[in-house]
């Protein structure tokens, strides 16, 4: 049941029929794991708990740094040198204290990466290097959890969902394969802080979708953002067969 607190406090998207009061209670049963805090998982995890989805799982072993404040909008510059984790979940429970936040303070090892996707019904890649993801997807497809990913550099963003429910579904791996070696990161590349924003929030979005079952997830599309020339594409991507992550299940 939702309380008249809680009715009043969500109820701009209570108001949409897609959502409703059957949705809402969906986002308020929701737990949800988002992989790194930095500035694709500040904004997911913002809007996620203005929302009411009821559990939280935040993971990131890192802290915040003066060159986090750019773009990481989860933290302040009172923030600097905590842990991301615990910076997070001060805001978030400012924002929404109705919620449960549960914090990984520590780099996930395989066997607590699978523990953390097992104990949620989603999970959202928010990490920034290409291991991570890798690790990640295979845990999420071991465990038949949908996993939205989100990606942004210098002035491009990139952003998919991958759901091992559904039998038409590629995983991260039918996309990238091996990735490569070369793989910049933020720190070297740069990036604009708008950008990672923009694509946390349709990250946030895909999310309440999956959670609340309403649109039409990003399964089998792969959404290119041109923050230069403010231009989307749209990529159809198909499930690899013979995919060595995905293609036995």
């Amino acid at each position: 049941m939702l309380s008249d607190d809680e009715l009043l406090r969500y109820s701009r998207q209570i108001l949409l029929k897609q959502i409703d009061v059957e949705g809402q209670l969906r986002l308020k049963q929701g737990r949800v794991l988002i992989v790194g805090m930095g500035g694709l998982g500040s904004p997911v995890a913002l809007y996620l708990a203005a929302a009411g989805v009821g559990e939280l799982h935040l993971a990131d072993f890192d802290t915040v740094d003066l060159t986090n404040l750019q773009r990481q909008i989860a933290h302040d510059t009172a923030s600097i040198g905590q842990a991301k984790v615990d910076s997070a979940m001060t805001r978030l429970a400012a924002i929404n204290p109705n919620i449960a936040l549960v914090p990984h303070r520590q780099a996930l090892d395989a066997d607590s990466l699978a523990a953390a996707v097992s104990a949620v019904d989603l999970v959202l890649d928010c990490s920034d290097n290409f291991s991570t993801r890798e690790a990640v997807n295979a845990a999420c497809v071991r465990a038949g959890k949908p996993l939205v990913s989100g990606a942004a550099i210098r002035l491009e963003g990139q952003l998919s969902v991958f759901d091992p429910r559904n039998a038409a579904s590629p995983c991260y791996h039918c996309l990238y394969g091996h990735g490569s070696e070369a793989e910049l990161t933020c720190s070297e590349a740069g990036v604009v802080g708008p950008l990672v924003g923009l694509v946390g929030s349709l990250q946030a979005l895909e999310a309440l979708k999956l959670l609340a079952g309403f649109g039409e997830p990003l399964v089998g599309r792969l959404l290119l953002i041109d923050a230069l020339g403010t231009r989307f594409r749209e990529l159809r991507v198909k499930r690899d067969p013979a995919c060595e992550v995905c293609g036995g299940r």
